[in-house]
């Protein structure tokens, strides 16, 4: 009976190698009730939409001679108990082995030692030969079928030290590969960790502590010196600096007051915040981060995916091969039955692409982790792949390259001194909301010069404003109000067209007779882009475009001083997405960095889009192909770098298991393989693969 179809995320405990995760895959996939199930061994998740209970999917899962249990937002902050049966089990077997061995130079019976090596194989072989039974229940070739098949088969040729041997390294590298992929999958759960459990609730004048996941919206809480913020909000009392290099990678720590928003993770420096509670513990942006980088992990990228079918084709293959060389030489009298039927065995082990199909997985896995624990969300291996390759990035001018507040970068002042100019034009311009006005009375603020007394303020719409200072009438603004104004303007029109060349906003500031002084204002460059530029050259990608609505002068002007090598000016947003398909129509794989909301159609027409200043835009997240959380391009450089490092790292894999894998096939019939070192050479690559893939986790900037 069909009922209300559920979507969840289930722990897998027991799977050995990437195909343990198919043989759960094919069992669930025969369930009427399962909709769709994607078991991923790298991060030992199982995402299922079933119309069935959360026990059943349990048992169906134990069906399949694996343990799984349902994750829930309570229990991602339970640590997992590690299994260490496995381990125990293989130092037992170990041991069992070894004794035998030696007991074979002393005078014990050879059934004594037979004895010895069968128990060997029992305890080692148990695990990965009910997980075979499984397997091929479920029509899944995987390791274990042919590990377990070979080590029947050297049992009834009498080879007991080579299927104890066998046993043994089999379950010496699954330990291994077993503690190596659990330090990937930390690189989520040190996210999980982040954030405290517990926060101190504001009763009144008393402090109670509760559970993150008990504390309600609009709840105040207070987060002491040097404790982490249990959850998003916003400050409305108290003054501190807050690291919030755990959500957005910024290096320096980031001043908070009264009505500016904190994040859950963070950690509170100097002083003591009371804090309204925004979000709920599953809506904080570092819940949002760990959702978004475990369907991240899931994704498989193209390489995974060709290596997964690839791999599906092939053992079969080789598994038949394998048959057809036990079988058929013999029969046309080249060579003995128990000749072919060891190098058959061997073959077999030789068969399972284990470590071919692990090289892809695990580097993506590391890599999007690290990205993570660095302010850079990669939504998925196919984003991480598609950033390996990127030869051009185009970026939005304005709030990305640039900060997005006008700022007075230069002073002209005629007779009058600047104190006085900038005394009259703060009079000015005080009042007024107008971004230009705000960065002229800042800037003024800045000098330490006062206001004056002034009366009769006017508002000229699109042209300026004025007002009566000391008994006379001032003005401030564009040259089209100077001009209405009849004032002389002959020996200022050089000044302000230079100004304006170099991509400045004019503010004058005079009378009706004269003007005193001009204040040139311009959206300031950020100095993390300067050096985000820098660092995006040193990481290999050289065609660097700037794109921008602003006129001619100002684009110039941006370009020289980011040291962008080339720039679109006049933009509409339909022209940016032009711009885009240009430099993709002249051979580029192209990146556009923008904020996310504004640059959407740039964004989406790119091959891929980062947003920057995710932590405090959930569209941005949603959205982008990859998300800067700070509000700043400090993290691209190691973005892209990252992203190169793990193709180099996947393409290293790949053809080191396919080398390896070579070189055993080769080596099978000259005789020269042993089914100890065919077993040693298919784990052994599998975790050197893993090990090299684990190198990302350390990349730094």
């Amino acid at each position: 009976m069909s009922g209300q179809q559920h979507k969840h995320i289930f722990n897998i405990e027991g799977m050995d190698c990437s195909s343990c995760a198919l043989t759960i895959e094919n069992h669930m996939k025969n369930l009427p009730s399962v909709k769709r199930v994607s078991v991923n061994f790298s991060t030992g998740k199982m995402n299922v939409d079933y119309d069935n209970s959360i026990e059943e999917i349990i048992r169906e899962v134990s069906k399949s001679g694996y343990k799984a249990s349902l994750v829930s937002d309570r229990m991602q902050r339970i640590e997992i108990k590690k299994d260490h049966s496995g381990t125990n089990l293989m130092i037992l077997s170990g041991a069992l082995l070894l004794f035998g061995f030696l007991g074979s130079f002393a005078n014990v019976s050879s059934s004594f030692i037979t004895l010895l090596y069968a128990i060997s194989i029992f305890f080692g072989g148990y695990k990965p030969a009910k997980s075979a039974f499984y397997a091929a229940k479920n029509r899944s070739l995987d390791m274990n079928v042919l590990m377990t098949a070979a080590v029947i088969g050297a049992v009834v040729i009498g080879q007991w030290l080579e299927g104890a041997t066998v046993v043994w390294l089999f379950a010496l590298g699954n330990v291994l590969q077993r503690r190596s992929i659990e330090t990937t999958r930390n690189s989520i759960r040190s996210l999980i960790d982040l954030a405290p459990p517990d926060a101190f609730v504001k009763k009144g004048q008393e402090l109670v502590k509760k559970a993150v996941d008990e504390v309600s919206v609009g709840e105040v809480i207070v987060v002491k010196p040097g404790d982490k913020i249990p959850l998003d909000g916003e400050v409305i009392s108290g003054e501190s600096s807050v690291n919030q290099a755990p959500i957005t990678g910024e290096s320096i720590p980031v001043d908070k007051y009264a009505g500016d928003a904190v994040y859950a993770g963070t950690i509170n420096e100097q002083g003591s915040l009371e804090i309204k509670v925004t979000k709920l513990v599953k809506d904080t942006t570092i819940s949002q981060i760990i959702h978004l980088v475990e369907e991240a992990q899931e994704q498989k990228a193209p390489t995974e995916a060709f290596i997964d079918r690839f791999a599906r084709i092939y053992t079969p293959i080789v598994f038949i091969l394998a048959l057809v060389v036990m079988i058929f030489p013999p029969l046309m009298g080249f060579g003995t039955w128990g000749a072919w039927f060891y190098k058959g065995l061997e073959l077999l082990v030789v068969a399972c692409p284990c470590a071919l199909v692990i090289s892809t997985p695990v580097a993506i896995v590391s890599a999007i982790g690290n990205a993570a624990k660095n302010g850079v969300l990669i939504k998925g291996g196919a984003f991480l792949e598609i950033a390996g390759g990127i030869t051009a990035i185009a970026f939005d001018k304005t709030g990305t390259l640039t900060e997005g507040k006008p700022k007075v970068v230069q002073v002209v002042q005629s007779h009058s001194n600047e104190a006085e100019l900038l005394s009259i034009a703060r009079t000015l311009e005080e009042y007024s909301t107008h971004p230009i006005a705000k960065a002229v009375a800042g800037y003024a603020n800045e000098k330490n010069v006062s206001a004056r007394q002034g009366e009769k303020f006017r508002s000229i719409v699109g042209k300026g404003v004025g007002a009566i200072i000391g008994g006379t009438e001032y003005f401030a603004g564009n040259l089209k109000l100077f001009r209405e104004l009849n004032t002389e303007l002959d020996e200022w029109e050089t000044p302000i067209a230079s100004l304006q060349k170099d991509g400045n906003t004019i503010v004058i500031v005079g009378t009706k007779e004269k003007v005193i002084g001009v204040i040139a204002v311009a959206d300031a460059i950020r100095g993390t882009s300067v050096k985000a530029l820098k660092g995006l050259r040193a990481a290999g990608v050289h065609h660097i475009v700037l794109l921008t609505g602003d006129n001619e002068g100002t684009a110039q002007k941006a370009a020289y001083l980011t040291g962008v090598n080339r720039y679109f000016a006049e933009l509409l947003p339909e022209d940016k997405v032009k711009a885009i398909k240009q430099l993709q129509g002249e051979g580029n794989l192209v990146a556009m960095v923008g904020d996310g909301i504004n640059d959407a159609p740039a964004l989406a027409a790119a091959d891929l889009g980062i947003a920057m200043g995710g932590a405090g835009t959930d569209m941005a997240m949603e959205t982008a192909d990859i998300v800067l959380m700070a509000d700043n391009l400090e993290q691209l450089p190691h973005s892209v770098k990252l992203s190169r490092q793990a193709m180099q790292i996947i393409k290293q894999n790949i053809w080191f298991s396919l080398i390896v894998k070579f070189a055993a096939l080769i080596l099978i019939f000259p005789g020269l393989l042993t089914l100890p070192i065919a077993i040693f050479s298919d784990t052994g690559a599998a975790l050197i693969v893993i090990l090299n893939s684990m190198r990302l986790l350390k990349v730094k900037d």
